[in-house]
């Protein structure tokens, strides 16, 4: 409640600078039966010049930060005039002052200059009319008019740096949380594609193998019971682990920290896996590893590991019904290069123009700065081969 109020009342300037001009307007009315009573001799002044007078001086003073430059000017311009007049000071003279104060703090240096060259020419016309030109009499109230002066310009000077000083850093802050914005952005847009990527590797994978399962279930169920209810046990199993992949990537987009909850993410040693479910599904497969195994970072593994289910779910669709596959994986010094390599239609497969594994391929490798061949075989079948450097520092 206490802010709110602040902040409305920051907000009304006007209302503001009325509540700062009060404390002169008091100090005036307190002052003013002496100056009224010996106006005529002391003050050259009337009960009607005493009002406008103050008037002139401090209604101006209710706009001063909404217009600093000509609030100053009109209260100089009053204030020259009272000098014409042969009037000496009044309490409501300190608005000069003020009026230097805000065109020093809110406008450019030059105008806080000749605001400050206005505000002295007025302190020697002022010093001068009261002690009749005498230099040696002048010289002590001079000083003293000067000094509070400069010291009025020079807080007025602060306060526009402090002010100038307090806007690059909101400035700064603010184009700093758009920056922050814009990464969080990026980092969510990465995150959506990788989670697409993920999607659509195991979707693609496991749909292709219930698909087959299907078709001979759907062929064997009157022939061969026993292959058929073996072909509906594979899909029951390739199903849930469908589900499970999906509850862990759809776990992401709901809670990170609740990620790794439901599975943890494929690697290297699941390949073994991978090749059993595969050969379940109808294609033959064989798996070779050459070199020695290197430690990997799981990003690392998790692309290769895609890389292969990929290669393989493309096999197993477009191959054809005798096709066969191998999977050469050698640990390189610098890379880890995987091929899989099968022996079906090849260019002669049919393609539907709708799929984006290859494309899915080449975005994970590059990833981390690796290459993805694949295409037909000059003797027929397809050939896929990656490589993934190890390191960072061998990324090509």
């Amino acid at each position: 409640m206490v802010g709110r109020l602040w902040e409305w009342w920051r907000a009304r300037r006007t209302l503001v600078d009325a509540a700062f001009v009060l404390p002169v307007v008091f100090m005036e009315f307190l002052s003013a039966p002496a100056v009224l009573h010996d106006g005529i001799h002391s003050y050259h002044l009337t009960v009607p010049t005493y009002l406008l007078l103050t008037a002139g001086l401090l209604l101006p003073m209710v706009w001063r930060r909404r217009w600093p430059r000509l609030t100053f000017a009109v209260v100089a311009l009053v204030a020259f005039v009272q000098w014409l007049a042969g009037t000496q000071m009044i309490i409501s003279d300190t608005a000069v002052l003020m009026g230097l104060y805000t065109v020093t703090a809110y406008s450019t240096f030059r105008w806080g200059l000749a605001a400050l060259g206005v505000a002295v020419l007025g302190a020697v016309l002022e010093t001068y009319q009261q002690w009749e030109g005498s230099l040696k009499q002048m010289r002590g109230p001079l000083v003293a008019f000067t000094a509070v002066i400069l010291g009025i310009w020079v807080l007025g000077l602060h306060m526009r740096t402090r002010r100038a000083y307090l806007r690059q850093l909101e400035e700064r802050a603010e184009r700093l949380e758009h920056e922050r914005d814009a990464e969080i952005r990026m980092a969510r847009n990465a995150e959506r594609a990788r989670i697409a990527r993920e999607m659509h590797d195991v979707v693609a994978h496991n749909v292709s193998v219930i698909v087959v399962q299907a078709d001979g279930a759907a062929f064997a169920i009157d022939t061969d019971p026993g292959r058929a209810r073996q072909a509906l046990e594979t899909i029951a199993t390739t199903g849930r682990t469908a589900l499970a992949e999906m509850r862990r990537l759809l776990g992401v987009l709901r809670d990170e920290s609740a990620a790794e909850a439901y599975a943890p993410q494929p690697g290297l040693d699941q390949l073994d896996d991978l090749v059993e479910q595969v050969r379940t599904a109808g294609l033959p497969v064989t798996l070779e590893r050459t070199g020695t195994a290197s430690a990997l970072s799981q990003g690392r593994a998790l692309a290769i590991y895609r890389i292969v289910q990929e290669a393989l779910t493309n096999a197993l669709k477009h191959g054809g019904p005798r096709a066969s596959a191998k999977i050469t994986l050698h640990y390189g010094d610098d890379e880890v290069t995987v091929a899989v390599v099968d022996d079906g239609r090849g260019a002669a497969a049919p393609n539907d123009g709708h799929g984006h594994g290859l494309v899915g391929m080449r975005e994970r490798a590059s990833v981390y700065g690796g290459e993805v061949d694949a295409g037909p075989r000059a003797g027929g079948g397809f050939a896929v081969t990656a490589r993934i450097p190890v390191r960072e520092e061998a990324r090509t």
